[in-house]
């Protein structure tokens, strides 16, 4: 009994630091404090530590690696989402970055510890088929190409909302700026060069809103493009692997099962997104809408497929 109130400890620590590290990381941007932003990336470090007391010690009770259910798929996949945001924070010192990756962790911990019911969470034997050396080497690839690809997902989903709430607003701003224009006109002289300086200054607002946002959606796609190109390869090991496992296991490298037919899918978009940004330099929102399909297409893999309780890795909501 006191290695499963520890391993409720360490998760119940890591979800409250993960929580305070979105918050943080979400604050920041709005008030400029860099306290706040020490305390995210501090935040984020106790719960990389906690994740990872949590696992050794569900590592040495169950004999087995803590990787054998959705729970326990979920807590590494938040684990790695830790430690790939922890990495891109020494690499980059925006705040931005971290109020994209804090809360894709802080989420997959929750619903780990909060959505999925309690005997899902308990520690149980593996069944015949989970019992290989490539358990490891398979699921560990797969979760970590989760997190990075989704990861690069959603910072391609927020260079999309960003270009198109910056599209909206530069519309109603140049509305707004005719109509009052046009309205002083036909008022005295000295009323329409006031609004004729006031737009000026209100032109030169916009552009320098438009210059500062334009930069920031061409940070969030490059960024973007070098996570996914990270995760990508991780998909590309786990997959063969996987199949190595199944012919172990099952007599046959593929079954079209629904979990292989989905990682396919997924393997085959995220391939067309850095096709086209090696070979053809696309760049903007037609491959952040690839990418954001690849996000779909992961969630679905990960999430839809287990809980549905369809095909051969059905048993306990096997990754």
């Amino acid at each position: 009994m006191m290695h499963i109130t520890m391993e409720h400890i360490f998760a119940n620590i890591s979800f409250i630091t993960l929580f305070s590290a979105t918050l943080f990381h979400w604050v920041n941007p709005i008030y400029g404090m860099e306290n706040l932003k020490g305390l995210g990336r501090k935040s984020m470090t106790i719960a990389f530590i906690c994740i990872t007391g949590f696992s050794i010690i569900r590592r040495v009770h169950s004999k087995h690696l803590p990787l054998s259910n959705l729970y326990e798929s979920s807590m590494f996949l938040s684990w790695s989402s830790s430690l790939l945001h922890m990495i891109l924070g020494l690499r980059n010192q925006n705040d931005w970055l971290g109020a994209v990756t804090a809360p894709g962790a802080m989420l997959t911990h929750g619903f780990a510890t909060l959505g999925l019911p309690e005997q899902m969470q308990q520690s149980t034997l593996l069944v015949p088929a989970p019992q290989s050396h490539w358990l490891m080497m398979h699921v560990s690839m797969m979760l970590l190409s989760y997190a990075t690809l989704l990861c690069g997902s959603l910072l391609a989903i927020s260079s999309l909302v960003i270009s198109f709430n910056g599209r909206r607003f530069s519309s109603i701003s140049n509305t707004d700026s005719k109509l009052s224009t046009w309205f002083f006109f036909f008022r005295t002289n000295s009323h329409f060069y006031t609004q004729i300086e006031s737009d000026s200054r209100n032109t030169f607002y916009s552009l320098s809103m438009n210059s500062r946002r334009c930069q920031l959606i061409q940070q969030l796609d490059r960024w973007s493009y070098r996570i996914i190109s990270l995760g990508f390869p991780f998909l590309t090991i786990g997959i063969p692997s996987g199949a190595v496992w199944a012919n172990e296991a099952w007599g046959s490298y593929r079954s079209w099962d629904p979990k292989e037919t989905w990682a396919l899918i997924t393997w085959l978009i995220y391939a067309i997104y850095l096709h086209t940004r090696m070979t053809k330099g696309w760049q903007g929102e037609g491959p952040a809408i690839v990418a954001s399909l690849g996000f779909l297409l992961v969630r679905i893999r990960h999430l839809g497929v287990n809980l549905s309780g369809i095909g051969l890795h059905s048993y306990g909501w096997l990754i």
